[in-house]
């Protein structure tokens, strides 16, 4: 982990894996809020995920939910009774985490990037990029850069596949991705 002028960077190979109660996969904590809270106590969390095997997904009360295929064939969730599938790479789909998921993956494993703030306190909005842009972080919010595909620079600092920056100070920062980068920004519920 290394800090720059307003973000910090996060390397992926910093970020240990936890397996699933499950079995069925195993998760890398990106970043949260507040650091070190527990998944009862998260206002915002991000992680990526390794899904080896069809399975429920875990009920998470109160907490809104934005999940990405980042690698594989794709997966087909069932949330509360319909059916949709998460197929197509860096394509956001926003679910409830109160709702009853299920996953099944028709053609194999996949990685999923995740997105969970708690509903009230916090909103995401959750934007994916492949061209260069600026990133606006108003006050009161803070963004997070993790690139997903390729490689990346926020303001000359290198990124690589999976490594974030998070933006802890409100600024502008220039977002120079060869590949694809999730923007996420949170703030404050309204």
């Amino acid at each position: 982990m290394t800090s720059s002028e307003g973000f910090q960077v996060l390397r992926a190979s910093e970020r240990p894996a936890t397996a699933w109660l499950n079995g069925g996969g195993v998760t890398r904590e990106v970043a949260g809020f507040p650091a070190g809270a527990g998944l009862d106590t998260f206002d915002w969390r991000v992680s990526l995920a390794d899904v080896a095997s069809a399975g429920p997904f875990s009920p998470f009360p109160g907490i809104d939910r934005v999940i990405t295929l980042v690698e594989g064939p794709g997966m087909a969730l069932t949330v509360d009774g319909t059916e949709r599938l998460v197929d197509e790479p860096f394509r956001p789909f926003a679910f409830s985490g109160d709702a009853t998921t299920d996953c099944r993956l028709p053609a194999g494993p996949v990685v999923d990037f995740n997105v969970m703030t708690r509903r009230g306190r916090v909103e995401a909005a959750v934007d994916l990029t492949a061209t260069a842009t600026t990133v606006d972080v108003p006050a009161r919010s803070t963004g997070l850069l993790v690139c997903l595909a390729g490689t990346a620079s926020v303001d000359g600092t290198e990124l690589t596949r999976y490594d974030a920056a998070l933006l802890h100070t409100p600024g502008t920062y220039e977002l120079h991705p060869i590949g694809t980068t999730a923007v996420v920004t949170f703030s404050p519920a309204l």
